[in-house]
């Protein structure tokens, strides 16, 4: 039996459970990513992945996408 996933979403993401947002969960030294809205597809990174990612995000590397 496996435990449970702890996920963590931004509280930019709103109360809402039904609104869109990314979750977030340490297992086993790496880091999974989900959809809220679609919580089956996860996808799995190391931590200095997600940090490097983060840090372009922070530097506006992506704002040309949103």
């Amino acid at each position: 039996m496996t435990d449970a996933i702890s996920w963590q979403k931004s509280s930019f993401s709103g109360a809402d459970d039904n609104q869109s947002c990314i979750e977030l969960a340490a297992v086993n030294g790496s880091i999974k990513m989900r959809e809220g809205d679609d919580p089956d597809v996860i996808v799995t990174t190391s931590v200095a992945k997600l940090r490097a990612f983060m840090l372009g995000v922070k530097a506006g590397e992506f704002d040309h996408l949103i």
